[in-house]
Order: C-alpha cells, then structure tokens, then sequence
C-alpha cells in the first residue's frame, strides 16, 4: 500500500505570479520505485454497470453513469497497489490533488474510528474528479462519500478552479473540515492537521461535516478555553511531528517568508500565510524539491554538523511524481488547466506543463514498465535515471542540472505563450487537438534535452572515477 507522506501547497489567486490559482504535492510513497503514469481518461455518458473496487481494503462501489474527462498519474501496477490517481484537471477545469495523509489524534478517533473498508486514498479521486463542476463542489460531493462509506485514514485534498483554492482535512472515520484560502494568501501542509480557528458563521469560507460541533462538544475533545482550532481539537503534536511534520512548513515559509520567526519544530506554525511578493511556479518547485538548502539541516550540504540529518526533507527519492495545477481566468476555458507534471525527483527534474485539455499523452509517459530497460523510451524511468546521476556526483553536477532546468523553464513559458497566442481562434475538438500535438512536441523537446544532459554526466562521471593514476610518461 502506498504511504502518502506528502508536502502541498495551496495558492489564492491574487497571491499568485499571474492570477492563477495553483494546487501542488509532493506524492511521496513508501519504496523510492513504485513507478507511475500519466494518462487521460476520457469522458463517459450513460454508460450503466461501472464499478471500481480496491484490492487493499475492499472498498468497492458503482460509478455513476456519466463521467467528465480527467487526467491522472496512477500506479502502474495497480492490481497489487491499487490505483492512487493522485491528481488531475477535469474537462470542467476543476483541478484535485489527493492525497496528503493526516493523522487525527487517539481522543477523537477512540470515539469516530477509522473505517476499515471505507473510501480510501487509491480510489478518491477515481469516485471524486469525474463529477464536480467548481473546488468547492469538490469538497461536498467527497463530503457525501466520506459519510455514505466512511474514511479507513486520516486524508486532506486539495481542490480548486480559476477562481477558488479549497483544503479539505479528513481526520476520523466520518468527520473533516474543509477552508477556503484567501485570494491573496498561500498555505502549506506536511502530514500534520493545518487548519486551525474555524468560524462556523463563515460558510463562504468553512465547510465541515454535518455534528462536528456537537461530536467535540459532548465527547469534551476541545482543549483549548476559548475558540475552535481544528488542529488543536483533532490533530497530533509529538516527537515525530518536530522531526518529520512540522520542519517542511517552515521550510516552506522560509524560501516564501524569511522573516517567519518560529522555529522549524513550532507546533503553532500559521496554516493561511501570506507573503509580500507574488508566488511563482518556480517558487513551488523549489519548495517541492527543496532539502533545507543553505541551512544546518541540509543532508547534502558540506556541514558535519549533526543537525544535518535531523529533519525529513521535502523532496525524496521517493517522491514518485510532483505536480503543479494550475487553473487560469482564460477567454476559452478549453485553454485554462495546464498541470505541471515532475516524474523524477523534484530536487533535479523539470515540472512538464501539460495543457489538461488533450485527448491523450505521450506514449513514454502513458505506459511506464515497471523496471528500467536502458532502451525503454520511458519518461518516469528517464528522469529517474537523470535524477541518481546528479545526486552521484552532486557538488560537480548540480550547476549544469540547474542550468539544464532554467533553459527548460524558459522553454516552457516561451510555448505556454505561443501556444496560447496559436489557438486564440481554436475552440471545441479542433482546440483539443491542437493542444494534445502541442504536449506531445514539449515532450520531445523536453526528452532530447535530458537525455543529451544524461549523455553528458555519464561521460564525465567516467572521468570522475577514483580508479585512475597519474603516471610519470619517463617511467
């Protein structure tokens, strides 16, 4: 089963380089191979008899009959582990990320238990994505599941669309709480219950499920003498919190906020931020794929210090794909979900923007193997191959991965733009076509510049090897 110990981030859109609203996440599982795909579901309509069943917990129930087109990274061998679609934009520009596993504390769950066979993450979004129309749709039609099949863990999800940025907590069998992020604000979240103060006169910003109040009142959950913070109320706050939880927030803070003046172990660390510049893609990534760079607690930094390895970083060898959704205010809708997709590690490969609006993938991307062939045209195995070859050699390798990144990015916003300017006059099949050639295109430029750059450091890793001698030409 996968172990979602995952990193997200939450942007309103006024907090937001362009005026976007962005969703990311880090999906982190537990072995650093569980390899993935990216593929596009397409849309269904009144199709009777579809049926998802999950082959960890035996969660199974009907579909309904009519489905919008999604895209989603699944598992490749779904069978033995279960789907985790993980992430995707609907055809209605509704994007949804799921999930970031969260842990409710003994008290509650003691009264409202985890249910075993209820709706898990490998199935959310399966049962979620293809029928909601706007984020805060989203929360309430998963709202409605959770209390029809109940919740076997303890998982938040993100949802949003051009206009609106939800975060969803899920922490006892039946009960969650879901807010709203302010338009000029951003939030970030690391396997810990976030929210905190929730006003339940603020319906346009809270959604919870139906008794929560009462369910904390009359079991006397609430520890606090004043106010309802959530995170108080349901969630965790010990030792594996400081260490695994809570340093990633303030990481996160400290590349966005740098004057944040709690410490990395602060249980009280603020859920809504926000910030005095705006939030780029690029700023996300370097979050997501980021190990306490320039500080004491990098483990690829030259310090002995023992505070080296004391904190879990963001980006792993196990993150197994990292994505960027973005959902933009465009004239045709057809043009507004791109999904910025990494299937190597976040730390040394570029996030792929794809616009959501396409009738397929590429094919190294639709179908991953599930080991390396070194003559596999495999995306997920291309850039995990580049991704172990810098971190190899990381002090002589990283400029030129960095480099080799920038020129990516740069690349990709030049397309974005032109991309946008080509199919301005495109609407309905004809716009998706177009869009669906210009991914594949990105996808050959981006795969001849990694594997010119793979090219390169395995060359000058042969020159780098400690099996070597000077010899004096005279003896």
């Amino acid at each position: 089963m996968n172990e979602s110990a995952c990193t997200s981030i939450l942007v309103g859109k006024n907090a937001s380089l362009d005026g976007t609203t962005l969703i990311a996440r880090n999906d982190d599982t537990f072995l650093p191979l569980t390899p993935q795909r990216f593929y596009m579901h397409a849309a269904w309509k009144g199709v009777k008899g579809l049926h998802v069943a999950s082959p960890l917990n035996g969660f199974e129930a009907d579909l309904p009959e009519n489905g919008y087109r999604y895209n989603a990274v699944p598992n490749v061998d779904n069978a033995h582990l279960g789907d985790y679609e993980e992430s995707g934009i609907n055809e209605k520009n509704v994007a949804m990320s799921a999930t970031e596993s969260t842990y409710g504390n003994e008290r509650s769950l003691a009264i409202d238990p985890l249910v075993k066979d209820g709706l898990d993450e490998d199935l959310i979004v399966n049962m979620t994505l293809p029928f909601i129309e706007s984020a805060r749709h989203g929360v309430e039609y998963l709202g409605q599941l959770i209390k029809t099949y109940g919740s076997p863990a303890g998982n938040s999800v993100l949802f949003s669309d051009k206009d609106n940025v939800w975060y969803m907590e899920i922490v006892t069998g039946h009960h969650w709480v879901a807010q709203r992020i302010p338009d000029d604000a951003y939030a970030v979240a690391a396997n810990q219950v976030a929210i905190q103060q929730v006003d339940f006169a603020d319906t346009d910003n809270f959604a919870w499920s139906a008794g929560i109040q009462e369910f904390v009142a009359d079991n006397n959950l609430n520890p606090d003498k004043t106010g309802w913070n959530f995170r108080h109320i349901f969630g965790t706050m010990n030792e594996k919190d400081r260490h695994y939880n809570t340093p990633r927030v303030w990481y996160a803070h400290h590349i966005l906020n740098p004057e944040v003046p709690e410490e990395p172990e602060s249980a009280e660390l603020p859920f809504i931020m926000r910030t005095d510049h705006k939030i780029s893609v690029e700023d996300i990534a370097q979050i997501l794929g980021s190990h306490y760079n320039e500080t004491r607690f990098d483990p690829l930094g030259h310090s002995d210090d023992k505070d080296r390895l004391r904190y879990r970083p963001i980006g792993l060898n196990r993150t197994q794909n990292s994505h960027v959704l973005q959902v933009r205010d465009t004239a045709d809708d057809g043009l507004a979900g791109i999904m910025w997709l990494n299937l190597g590690y976040p730390t040394f490969s570029p996030y792929v923007p794809f616009y959501t609006n396409a009738n397929d993938t590429d094919p190294s991307y639709e179908t991953t193997p599930l080991e390396l062939d070194v003559d596999t045209d495999s995306a997920y195995w291309m850039f995990r191959t580049l991704s172990m070859l810098t971190e190899s050699h990381y002090s002589k390798f990283i400029q030129q991965n960095r480099d080799y990144l920038v020129e990516l990015y740069r690349q990709y916003h030049a397309h974005i733009v032109a991309t946008d300017k080509a199919a301005s006059d495109l609407t309905g099949k004809e716009l998706t076509a177009f869009l669906t050639d210009a991914n594949h295109q990105l996808v050959a430029t981006t795969k001849a510049a990694t594997k010119d750059q793979i090219n390169k450091m395995i060359m000058e890793g042969i020159n780098l090897s400690q099996l070597t001698f000077n010899m004096d030409k005279n003896l």
